[in-house]
């Protein structure tokens, strides 16, 4: 087993960052969401020079790491565009990607961008999806809107953890920004003649949104890990790295707003469009207590595989 990314998959990542640094960095999502109808011409430039679309990381291990460095390198600028689904696009359907959905209501941040998308839901029910036109502003919605699904098959049993962990590595890029935003706030943001990194309050709240961070990294390359060996329980630890995702950035969001003050919620603010832009990934498919719930009734009582199988749960 391995937990850590290759070294060219990480190199590939930083060169994906610094790509989209280049390309205007924070500027593309403020643009994409001043002009919704530009987000594609924006951003897909950017990564088919990066040769996204040569990745194939169901059938290949090292472009199944790549394909998670780029997912993470987007969520650290909150690239408009969803990179984690286009990824995660089957490979026995013609289509441009694919949307894990659940409840009554299928939806993905996907409006405008006039591509093919194919949906499955946690159960393995893939469906072909028309895109809903949204009512809602793009600053409303950060291109969330409503899919129209008609069924398939039920064959997407083995679509549904890559589609879950591909996201997740997208948050996680997402709480790495948040962090390093955070860190070079309270260097330079004085309070009562010193600066608030100096207070050991502050010292303990980023070492706490850091321990929830660095857990999330681990569980990402372990379920990733799991992804990649076709292990039977893969869907269970996309559940468990999906979860512990969402808790997390409860914890590093709240905490990064609370040491920014007001101005994290201002669009002064990279936190606050890193943090608005968030939330599709953190309520969909299904939010915290939903995703808990899946994997409480998946596992029963007999518990996680883990790294030592075998045991007593």
């Amino acid at each position: 087993m391995r937990i850590e990314l290759s070294g060219e998959a990480a190199e590939y990542g930083r060169q994906a960052s610094r790509a989209f640094e280049a390309a205007g960095g924070d500027r593309l999502v403020q643009l994409a969401e001043q002009e919704p109808g530009r987000r594609r011409e924006l951003v897909e430039p950017i990564l088919r020079e990066l040769g996204m679309s040569d990745l194939e990381p169901r059938g290949d291990a090292d472009d199944l790491e790549a394909a998670a460095a780029l997912c993470r390198s987007a969520g650290y600028w909150a690239v408009p565009y969803p990179v984690a689904e286009r990824l995660a696009r089957p490979a026995d359907l013609d289509c441009d990607g694919l949307v894990v959905v659940a409840g009554p209501a299928p939806a993905g941040p996907v409006a405008g961008l006039g591509l093919r998308w194919t949906t499955v839901t946690p159960d393995g029910a893939r469906g072909r999806a028309r895109v809903v036109a949204s009512e809602v502003s793009a600053r409303g919605s950060a291109f969330v809107t409503r899919l129209d699904v008609q069924p398939i098959d039920e064959n997407g049993g083995g679509d549904v953890a890559l589609g879950l962990v591909l996201p997740c590595w997208t948050l996680l890029g997402m709480l790495d920004r948040a962090m390093d935003l955070t860190r070079a706030h309270v260097l330079v943001r004085e309070q009562f003649g010193r600066t608030l990194a100096e207070q050991q309050g502050v010292r303990f709240q980023l070492a706490d949104a850091e321990v929830e961070r660095g857990g999330v990294e681990a569980l990402a390359a372990y379920a990733l890990w799991s992804v990649q060996a076709g292990l039977p329980e893969a869907l269970d630890d996309a559940l468990v790295l999906r979860s512990a995702a969402l808790e997390a950035a409860e914890a590093v969001f709240r905490t990064a707003h609370l040491l920014h003050g007001a101005i994290g919620f201002c669009d002064e603010s990279a936190l606050s469009w890193v943090s608005r832009y968030s939330r599709p990934i953190r309520r969909l498919p299904l939010g915290l207590s939903a995703t808990r719930d899946r994997l409480t009734r998946r596992i029963g009582r007999h518990g996680l595989t883990g790294l030592y199988p075998g045991g007593t749960p």
